[in-house]
């Protein structure tokens, strides 16, 4: 685990200016540093640097910069390659010089070319250099587990993101974007039309970033660099996968519970290697009961450390449960109670560690539970993804519900044009009404927070739509499914791994997710969908599995999470901040919102929780996004 930075390019970045960009994430790796320059062909110049977190082969012989022997291959590599001893076996001809993952990529590269990300079962953000190509290759996995950006110099063709071709005069890429903001010839020039949509969805989604000619890797690409020109392509796709996989439907509950068992114990296995002290998240809901309880199964007698925060709230703390359930499987438990102050005095870090607008206020808790863990492990197990790939949001019961109202709001939004009668509708009525789009069906919601998100921005350019217009795409009738694939492919890696990995990173953290596994993910797929979702029951078959383990009553009860007092915060001991961010004549300056309508919205959402006159909408989300936007504006972008 670590961060990696570089560059190839025909302008030279100097092993000084390349050390500052790689030492602004020593939090990423603070055990080892490395920054190497060499020549490339064509007159380019390339830079590797990583900051390491070590894990695996703690030895110097981890090193990175990491060379072949002969010296043609160069890489530097952030992340688990969590098969990487079996693929090991498999190249007996490679004089390896260490026990850890990063040689393993150069030797299967060797013996393979890029397709060898096809065997990698893990979470990886690779750089790989082939000097006898001249061929840069950027890899990220394939659900976007760890972040990897790229600055094009002086572009043109295609924007790059999934399938694309294009040219640029160089390349400059980085775990984070504090490296890619700290090059000296970087420009910092914000990309209006992605601003909607951010204030709405509260993340920015590959491959899109908040700077112009910047982008994240999208999930499951490759990106080919070479004497300037750009390809890029999609090694692993949601929507690909899916479809194969449904040629092979598994529809025995019997046969697709042992299995999916069996495949989760192997992942949890896999995660469990580590050369450092290892232990688990433990909220005491579902996903990470499960996680903790296959690792404890794999540990046997030697307890697995666990850890959990709770709060003083009764009503809020879920802490009390966590407890239980450690004690069930005899874990070595950790617990650390907080309060709404610890929480607040986090709110100044966000910008710093998320260092691109992001505004999941749910980051703040997790920062907590890693820097609980931290003092004790380096690896920490987590249930995430189990939501999604076994439908657990209770935003998949609205959706199956609107897909059979969908004819009658068709219906209603037909007769509601007649005389403007739609507006008058109540709420629910007119939400189904107005989800007309075929393409954002199961994204509904709101129509006045869509339209905020958009008037708060200037208008004169043009916006990406707030929603994803890409349903279609997955070729599913099933309104549930299709939202899943869509959330897999936008808020999972955009906002959940996204959280996940900066505020365990904060702490200099790894964090491992088994229901993220190649193998656990493709099998998903085969089951059938009455199997995650039965009689209104979301992830019925993970739950299933989890009481094999854990006590029904342990973990049955209504979920109370762990909120965030938003509301509270900025009407009360963020007013005066909220407000100098709101400033007319300070937005009149920055030049990016519309300084009438957005000092006008916050003033109102303060005097009343509302976005304006008689809406009759709490507008913290969007007041939250827009803090958190202006809070990094002036953190980075106007020193």
């Amino acid at each position: 685990m670590c961060g990696i930075s570089g560059y190839l390019s025909r302008r030279v970045i100097t092993k000084d200016a390349l050390t500052v960009m790689n030492d602004s994430m020593i939090h990423r790796g603070p055990n080892d540093a490395g920054v190497e320059l060499y020549e490339a062909g064509g007159g380019f110049t390339l830079g590797m640097a990583q900051r390491r977190l070590a894990i695996m082969d703690l030895s110097p012989r981890g090193h990175q910069p990491m060379s072949s022997p002969d010296g043609r291959i160069t890489v530097v590599f952030n992340g688990e390659i969590y098969n990487y001893r079996e693929i090991q076996k498999d190249l007996p001809d490679y004089p390896f010089r260490s026990t850890c993952d990063t040689e393993v990529i150069i030797a299967a590269y060797l013996a393979w070319g890029i397709d060898c990300v096809n065997r990698f079962n893990g979470m990886f953000a690779i750089a790989l250099y082939d000097r006898q190509t001249d061929e840069l290759f950027l890899v990220r996995d394939r659900m976007g587990v760890k972040p990897l950006y790229y600055r094009l110099e002086n572009p043109s063709g295609s924007r790059e993101g999934g399938d694309g071709y294009g040219a640029a005069d160089g390349l400059v890429f980085a775990s984070e974007l504090k490296p890619i903001m700290l090059d000296p010839g970087f420009d910092k020039k914000i990309r209006r039309d992605v601003i909607p949509r951010y204030l709405f969805q509260q993340y920015i989604n590959a491959p899109e970033t908040i700077f112009e000619n910047v982008f994240k890797l999208e999930q499951g690409t490759i990106l080919r660099f070479h004497e300037g020109e750009i390809q890029s392509w999609k090694y692993w796709d949601t929507a690909t996968v899916y479809a194969q996989m449904q040629q092979a439907p598994v529809t025995d509950y019997a046969e697709a519970k042992a299995e999916c068992k069996r495949l989760l114990q192997r992942a949890t296995k896999l995660r469990l290697i580590a050369d450092v002290p290892l232990g688990a998240f433990l909220s005491g809901g579902y996903d990470s009961s499960l996680v903790s309880a296959l690792a404890q199964e794999q540990l046997g007698s030697v307890p697995l450390r666990t850890f959990a925060i709770g709060f003083d709230e009764e009503g809020y703390n879920e802490a009390r449960f966590a407890k239980k359930v450690a004690e069930h499987l005899g874990c070595d438990h950790t617990e650390l109670y907080i309060d709404e102050k610890d929480m607040f005095d986090l709110v100044d870090s966000i910008p710093q560690y998320f260092d691109e607008p992001f505004a999941d206020s749910s980051q703040i808790p997790t920062m907590l539970v890693s820097m609980l863990a931290r003092q004790h492990v380096t690896v920490a197990l987590s249930g995430d993804a189990g939501d999604e790939f076994f439908c657990g949001y209770n935003i998949y019961d609205n959706v199956r519900q609107a897909q059979r109202l969908d004819r009658l709001g068709a219906l209603a939004h037909a007769v509601g044009r007649i005389g403007g009668l739609e507006k008058h509708y109540p709420f629910r009525v007119r939400v189904i009404a107005a989800n007309r789009n075929p393409e954002t069906k199961t994204q509904f919601g709101a129509g006045s927070y869509v339209e905020f998100a958009q008037r708060m921005v200037q208008s004169g350019s043009s916006f990406l739509p707030v929603n994803y217009e890409t349903e279609n795409s997955y070729g599913v009738d099933n309104w549930q499914i299709r939202r899943m694939l869509l959330d897999m492919d936008t808020y999972l890696p955009g906002d959940i791994m996204t959280k996940v990995d900066r505020a365990s990173m904060k702490y200099s953290l790894e964090n491992r997710c088994p229901i993220l596994d190649k193998d656990v993910m493709e099998y998903s797929y085969r089951i059938d969908h009455s199997f995650k979702y039965h009689d209104g029951v979301k992830k019925y078959i993970l739950k299933d599995i989890a009481y094999d383990y854990i006590p029904k009553e342990l973990l049955d009860r209504p979920k109370k999470g762990f909120g965030v007092p938003l509301d509270q915060w900025l009407r009360g001991p963020l007013r005066e901040q909220l407000e100098s961010y709101a400033d007319h004549d300070f937005l009149v300056r920055q030049d990016i919102f519309d300084a009438d309508f957005v000092s006008g919205m916050i003033r109102d959402y303060l005097r009343t929780g509302d976005g304006g006159p008689a809406t009759g909408r709490n507008f913290s989300k969007l007041s939250w996004s827009f803090f958190v936007f202006q809070q990094w504006y002036l953190h980075y972008c106007d020193r």
